[in-house]
């Protein structure tokens, strides 16, 4: 039997609370939701679930802790395969998030504590599993994040960023980042703040390569990822172009991004060595990108499915929709 590839997700787990709406409703104003869902969530967690549908032996590390809310996570963690690293100590309550998904457009609404009053402290002491072969982390709990980071540093492993949004302490965690995928929600602190154009989106790759990482990526919802590789003094540009669906199919947008990065952290752990930009380790920007093209274009195929079905891991309940995807990454 083929070993399967090793990976680790640090970052956050919450409790979802997912009720489906007509509309948001305004102040003062109450609505009949037409269902509800609890749920495990939080960006790294539905991150390593997605790597383990797509066949990786996958670790979360994370804080859940032993109260009320942790043990619907816990026991789906376990259903799905995902093993789980936990950092909470006695204070710790997992947060809990509530998110209003729209009938008409499957746009939604979230409101959570994410790891909100934990201040960032030294990076903690993080081993990793044996015959880890990538490393994701999405900027929350910076401690574990940094520590996780420098361990993979250190072993030539690669380490994915999910750049949802600008954290404190991102700055110092980028550093030891080798692929960046950034959320079109991300702005640098001194950047330009709203929409952006074409000169800005190059200016914002750019200035968050220069932070660290050699291979930048910048997704948009529907429209393009947007992709620089610096490497070896030389850079390269390139797109890709997302499987473009009928609005009508689309069911629920929530955690289609953290799907995105779990996918792209799958096919990272699948690039041969020669196709990463690691350092101390010279490598050919043109390869590089050929292969950060192949893995962000499964990865959004991984995605778009998943905004065409309820919820974050609604899509992994079609056995033949994971065997194709899985089998394209495997490719």
């Amino acid at each position: 039997m083929t070993q399967l590839p090793t990976v680790l997700a640090c970052g956050l787990a919450t409790l979802d609370v997912t009720q489906v709406v007509d509309r948001v409703p305004g102040p003062d104003e109450k609505v009949v939701a037409r269902s509800l869902a609890v749920a495990a969530g939080g960006p790294a967690l539905n991150a390593a679930i997605t790597a383990a549908r797509l066949g990786c032996a996958a670790t979360l590390l994370t804080r859940v802790g032993d109260g009320g809310p942790a043990a619907p996570v816990r026991a789906e963690l376990a259903a799905e395969g995902v093993a789980l690293v936990d950092a909470a100590d006695d204070a710790w309550t997992l947060p809990v998030s509530t998110v209003l998904v729209t009938q008409g457009t499957g746009e939604r609404a979230v409101v959570s504590t994410n790891a909100a009053g934990r201040a960032p402290s030294a990076p903690a002491d993080v081993t990793l599993p044996d015959g880890t072969a990538a490393v994701l982390v999405d900027g929350h709990h910076l401690d574990l994040a940094l520590g996780a980071a420098a361990a993979a540093r250190a072993a030539g492993v690669p380490v994915l960023l999910d750049g949802g949004s600008w954290k404190a302490g991102l700055d110092e965690l980028l550093a030891l980042v080798d692929v960046a995928v950034l959320s079109a929600d991300l702005r640098l602190p001194d950047g330009p703040q709203g929409a952006l154009d074409d000169d800005d989106v190059d200016a914002l790759l750019a200035g968050v390569g220069a932070l660290g990482p050699a291979v930048v990526a910048r997704s948009s919802g529907p429209g393009p990822v947007d992709v620089l590789v610096r490497t070896g003094g030389r850079s390269k540009r390139g797109r890709v172009e997302v499987q473009q669906i009928d609005d009508d199919t689309v069911v629920d947008t929530l955690g289609a991004g953290d799907v995105l990065h779990g996918a792209a952290l799958a096919g990272l752990a699948r690039l041969p060595r020669t196709s990463l930009a690691l350092p101390g380790a010279p490598a050919d920007p043109g390869l590089v990108l050929v292969g950060a093209l192949s893995a962000l274009t499964v990865a959004t195929r991984v995605a778009t499915a998943s905004v065409q079905h309820a919820g974050a891991r609604g899509w992994t309940r079609d056995p033949g929709l994971v065997a194709t995807l899985r089998a394209a990454l495997d490719g």
